[in-house]
């Protein structure tokens, strides 16, 4: 049986031999530090089944947990930011605006589309981080109005998920505008008693959280999400405080009233058909 005896002591292989990973095929979760194969976050909607932790995520991966079979309808899906100030700090604005194109194949930071979960009609506009930090500029307001349109005339179910740094200041007061416009629209929704969803992900601030993002008649987010207006430095530096553990966080704001409810997104699709059955 010499052939199980091992002659050199280690194992060496040319170079040339070697063989790597594929990009892509694996990632690393960003809290415990654990690597998790592509296929199987996939499969667990992207969180991690060591530790619970959710991943970012952008609209594509939203909407493939969402809407059954992954179909839908994309809606005004064309439209892109102008540059109405001629803004320009580092670069130009629309030099920031045409790298976002390239790099994330995205038109603008949210996406908005019609389909089905569990087979009830649904229309989800959805924020990606990737796209200028999910910043809220006059694109994302009037998909977002044009979606409550939508949904007004077909009497559809409106959801919106947040994901988002803020106003986007390289349009100034006309992305500002937007957090009125959406509310009103809003207004219409709520007088038309057609239901709007509203959730929140990591990170959720600023000029979001103070519109659209917390009206819904039922607020609900993802565990461990960052939620708020200011960063804490500034509110720290502000209030002259130390401010509480886990403030900011999705946990923190349940227990103080601001959300209904958590959500692993693992239960998300039933968690949302469960409440349209009960208010249709």
């Amino acid at each position: 049986m010499s052939w199980f005896r091992r002659e050199k002591a280690g194992i060496s292989t040319a170079t040339e031999h070697k063989k790597e990973a594929p990009d892509g095929l694996w990632n690393k979760c960003p809290s415990c530090k654990k690597p998790l194969l592509n296929i199987e976050q996939i499969e667990n909607k992207y969180v991690c089944h060591y530790c619970g932790y959710h991943l970012r995520i952008g609209s594509a991966a939203y909407f493939s947990i969402l809407f059954d079979d992954n179909q839908f309808t994309e809606l005004f899906a064309n439209l892109r930011s102008g540059d109405p100030l001629n803004f320009e700090d580092t670069k130009k604005y629309t030099e920031r605006l045409e790298e976002s194109y390239a790099k994330t194949g995205l038109n603008d930071a949210i996406r908005c589309a019609h389909g089905k979960t569990e087979g009830q009609d649904i229309v989800v506009a959805c924020m990606d981080f990737t796209f200028i930090g999910g910043s809220m500029g006059s694109v994302v307001g009037e998909k977002i109005a044009r979606s409550i349109d939508y949904c007004l005339a077909k009497r559809i179910p409106f959801m919106l998920i947040s994901k988002s740094g803020g106003a986007r200041m390289m349009e100034a007061a006309f992305s500002l505008m937007q957090m009125a416009k959406t509310s009103a629209k809003l207004a219409l929704l709520a007088e038309a008693k057609i239901p709007y969803i509203c959730l929140l992900t990591d990170p959720t601030t600023g000029g979001v959280t103070a519109s659209y993002a917390m009206l819904g008649d039922i607020n609900i987010a993802e565990p461990g999400a960052l939620i708020g207006f200011a960063g804490p430095r500034v509110i720290k530096e502000t209030i002259k405080k130390d401010l509480p553990k886990g403030f900011q966080t999705s946990e923190f704001l349940l227990e103080h009233g601001f959300l209904d409810f958590i959500v692993d997104r693992r239960q998300l699709k039933q968690k949302i058909a469960l409440f349209l059955k009960m208010v249709n």
